[in-house]
């Protein structure tokens, strides 16, 4: 999908469309290019936008009108799949090429997050009388990381639960002094974002990790971090929210005082262990 000109062209064109042609867009790279076969109506649905928003973004896009859209996904659709059935049959995997599009792909996510975005998490995550982390699908093991680590950090740290009576619990003692922590991108997680909407009506804070074409709770976030999100091959870069997960918690380490804690930590693990290790 990476290469199809379609996804270029709505992706180039995406920060400067208003918000109702964006949620559209969210939606069509969500699910390409299904998303697109179906009829203008169930689109607009799916983004909770007017079919005429929609329209006009297929007017945007210079097509006369959802047809022809439908027609060129199409179009380009069966290319890919040729193109990728012709270079799996003549090429073999290039592990060598992938893993310069994973080294370009993290300068381009570490450079998306700036000192001044560093700071500003930081200052949340070392205030907040507490913190609660949560992703979707694979990006959950990032937030995973980020309580486990910051928990040794500072207390109050926890990841938010997967039921929905538990994380309705969790909801009843949130407010102003409290930090969500989200990691959300394509495909977004509608699970995600009803405990963010929810938790921000409670009055917690938000620190979002989203890609650069937003979550739908991007206009929730009181921080909020946008990732390129460039992949290996058809690999989704985990390494990439990792990386931006660790800066965050150098970040946040630096204006604790965690030596104490940590050392307490030690100290309690191994009362834990079994006498013989």
């Amino acid at each position: 999908m990476e290469h199809d000109p379609l996804v270029a062209r709505l992706t180039e064109l995406y920060s400067g469309l208003p918000a109702g042609e964006r949620a559209i867009v969210r939606v069509l790279l969500d699910d390409y290019p299904f998303a697109a076969l179906g009829s203008l109506r169930a689109l607009a649905e799916r983004a909770g936008v007017s079919p005429p928003t929609a329209s006009r973004l297929v007017d945007r896009l210079g097509f006369a009108g959802f047809a022809d859209f439908q027609a060129a996904v199409r179009a380009t659709a069966r290319e890919q799949d040729r193109s990728r059935l012709r270079e799996f049959v003549t090429q073999p995997p290039d592990t060598h090429r992938a893993a310069e599009e994973l080294r370009t792909g993290l300068d381009r996510t570490l450079a998306a997050v700036t000192e001044p975005l560093l700071a500003a998490v930081a200052a949340r995550l070392a205030e907040a009388g507490g913190v609660w982390a949560l992703g979707g699908p694979l990006s959950e093991l990032a937030a995973d990381y980020l309580t486990r680590q910051l928990a040794g950090l500072r207390p109050g740290v926890r990841g938010v639960p997967e039921s929905p009576a538990a994380r309705a619990r969790v909801l009843l003692d949130l407010g102003p002094a409290d930090v969500v922590v989200a990691y959300d991108f394509r495909r977004y997680s509608p699970d995600t974002a009803r405990f963010v909407r929810a938790a921000r009506s409670r009055g917690a804070r938000l620190v979002l990790v989203t890609d650069a074409w937003e979550s739908p709770v991007a206009d929730q976030a009181e921080v909020l971090i946008r990732l390129p999100r460039e992949a290996a091959g058809p690999i989704a870069p985990l390494t990439h929210e990792i990386a931006v997960t660790e800066l965050i918690l150098v970040a946040t380490a630096a204006r604790l005082t965690p030596a104490p804690r940590l050392a307490d930590l030690d100290a309690v693990t191994h009362e834990l262990l079994p006498p013989d290790l």
